[in-house]
């Protein structure tokens, strides 16, 4: 739903949806999908009219750093994906190269996913 919201231009309720959600989540301790949650909303604020890149980039490396807490390979690409996005659009692509090489290199199979399209795209446009 936040995604939803976001794409339509709807920042705010997407926001508070992505907190409602964590919040939810934390009272449950049902917590396995809060690195998707921290990426999600890094996507929202990016998407916003004025985006804090600053506090996108935060979500994506809390979401990057939840990931690979849970050890949730699949959430670990799509934040690495994410940040080494946002890293490229500030041309900080060596960085951005660095962080999604090995991730990417994990994978041997599922390559016509859409995550690890995605992630191979990039990599074509990074260097």
């Amino acid at each position: 739903m936040a995604e939803a919201l976001g794409r339509t231009g709807a920042i705010p309720e997407g926001l508070k949806a992505l907190t409602d959600a964590l919040e939810i989540a934390a009272a449950s301790g049902q917590n396995w999908a809060d690195a998707e949650l921290y990426r999600l909303r890094g996507d929202v604020l990016i998407g916003s009219p004025s985006p804090d890149r600053a506090e996108a980039e935060a979500c994506f490396r809390k979401a990057l750093a939840i990931a690979r807490e849970q050890g949730t390979r699949g959430f670990e690409l799509r934040a690495a994906v994410s940040l080494a996005r946002l890293l490229g659009d500030q041309g900080r692509r060596t960085e951005a190269c660095d962080l999604l090489v090995p991730v990417y290199g994990w994978f041997t199979e599922g390559f016509d996913t859409q995550d690890l399209k995605q992630a191979k795209t990039l990599l074509d446009e990074l260097p």
